[in-house]
């Protein structure tokens, strides 16, 4: 019987909760879930193999499709509000795994999200009301992404058991086991690299190595196809690279 879930992506914050729920509760009711969005970097696959070994927990993987193959679909590249990669091959496969898992074992459960207030003033904002130590209804904690039922009906509910910590507590916490991404300067982790993020932070992974290379390669056929530009200002394009003429 699952009694918490942690959604992880490979990054530090889900992997704290991860660590932190295996440390508090018998690994026997703890299950991690990946939900792949079929553009990571093989770093970040190998990660989430080593977390499933080194801590002896399941980590389930489920796929909603590709960010690639929901930007071809949509015409636009995600960003701003309006995220297709976070929304539907996130949000919505959580969503779908909560409900399948409460509905087979006929009992609700936790769901521990890596969720940091002082990540962003958005999330400062929206959790000013939150502690870390309570369960919340998930429509209440992600408004208009989850279903009211998923509380009121099948029993499952949200807790931010890292909500008030620092990026400093995180790392430390973890002891230098974090993602390697983060050791090679990158300050995110799950899509590499995320097409909602900066230009530098785009042309920092593109030009990072061979995998790199390619996703640049994959994400320019895909800009002419539907005739946007991943770049958003001049300084983000990748001038004198190589890969760029391909």
């Amino acid at each position: 019987m699952i009694k918490i879930l942690v959604p992880i992506s490979g990054g530090k914050d889900s992997q704290s909760c991860l660590k932190l729920a295996l440390e508090t509760h018998d690994k026997s009711i703890v299950k991690g879930l990946f939900c792949d969005t079929q553009f990571e970097h093989p770093i970040n696959y190998a990660h989430i193999d080593w977390m499933r070994k080194h801590y002896q927990v399941d980590i389930d993987v489920v796929t909603g499709g590709s960010v690639l193959g929901k930007t071809l679909k949509y015409k636009r590249f995600p960003g701003g509000g309006a995220r297709h990669c976070t929304d539907e091959l996130k949000i919505r496969e959580t969503r779908i795994y909560c409900k399948e898992l409460a509905e087979s074992q006929g009992e609700g459960f936790e769901v521990w999200y890596g969720m940091r207030a002082n990540e962003s003033p958005q999330r400062k904002k929206r959790y000013a009301n939150k502690i870390d130590t309570e369960l919340y209804p998930p429509h209440e904690v992600l408004p208009n992404k989850y279903p009211k039922y998923l509380a009121n009906k099948l029993g499952v509910y949200f807790k931010l058991p890292i909500l008030s910590w620092t990026e400093d507590q995180v790392f430390t916490y973890l002891k230098g086991e974090e993602n390697l991404l983060y050791k090679e300067g990158f300050n995110r982790v799950g899509c590499f690299p995320c097409l909602a993020a900066g230009d530098a932070y785009k042309k920092k992974a593109f030009e990072y190595d061979e995998f790199g290379a390619e996703q640049y390669i994959k994400v320019s056929k895909v800009s002419k196809e539907i005739n946007k530009d991943i770049w958003t200002s001049k300084k983000g394009k990748l001038e004198g690279c190589s890969i760029c003429e391909i």
